[in-house]
């Protein structure tokens, strides 16, 4: 028997998944314990539940797999603050004491909150770091009934890539093409959200159901003027 935890948190919605020999067993959003709505903290209420629900102990997981590579990210983050510098300084000084402080150490940040399920959990080298894409790509494409397929991710940014086509065959995922930071249809919706009046990385599905009302005034605008 196979046992793998996936986490994801610190960014929005934060949740836990567990599968056991490639079915998935249990899942959970921290926000539906905490009642707090896209809760971005360690879930640690979801990680419980999915847990006692499949009657594993956390010592008794092979593998813990977490949805992005931080030092990629970092990577990203302070070669987007050195080209735009002096631009940016007072983000970079909001941003840089968080990363210092706990998501450049990650790996023990994330076995100390794994500490608190299980006091026999004591093996910090079950904790891998997946592509931000790998992860989106493996969420559309293991739970598909197809055993291949070509895959489109899109999103705002994960470390680098902000879209990807890859190919999924059988239990394997190869990305073939990703479009890099700052070039983003996700950010450009996350744009088209926020000058909406609603909330990003929570409202872009509200616009996405506004979206067939009304009539499509802006439309050349935003295709002439506002994409390459």
């Amino acid at each position: 028997m196979t046992c793998i935890l996936g986490i994801s948190a610190f960014y929005h919605d934060s949740a836990a998944a567990l599968i056991i020999d490639g079915e998935i067993i249990s899942a959970a959003q921290e926000e539906r314990f905490s009642r707090k709505k896209h809760d971005a903290r360690y879930p640690y209420n979801a990680i419980e539940f999915v847990l006692k629900n499949s009657q594993v102990k956390l010592n008794q997981v092979d593998h813990i797999v977490f949805f992005e590579k931080p030092f990629l990210k970092f990577e990203r983050l302070l070669e987007t603050y050195l080209a735009f510098a002096p631009k940016g300084f007072k983000s970079f000084c909001m941003s840089m004491p968080i990363w210092l402080r706990e998501k450049l150490f990650q790996k023990k940040f994330l076995f100390e909150k794994l500490k608190q399920h299980d006091e026999n959990f004591n093996n910090i080298n079950k904790i891998y770091f997946s592509e931000h894409h790998y992860s989106h790509a493996a969420s559309a494409f293991y739970p598909s009934p197809f055993s291949d397929a070509i895959i489109l991710t899109l999103d705002g940014v994960g470390e680098w890539a902000t879209a990807t086509i890859a190919i999924g065959k059988d239990n394997d995922i190869k990305i073939l093409k990703e479009i890099h930071f700052p070039h983003s249809i996700g950010l450009l919706y996350s744009a088209f959200t926020y000058y909406t009046g609603f909330k990003v990385n929570g409202g872009e599905y509200k616009v996405m159901g506004l979206a067939p009302y009304g009539n499509p005034k802006y439309k050349k605008i935003i295709l002439n003027e506002l994409i390459e």
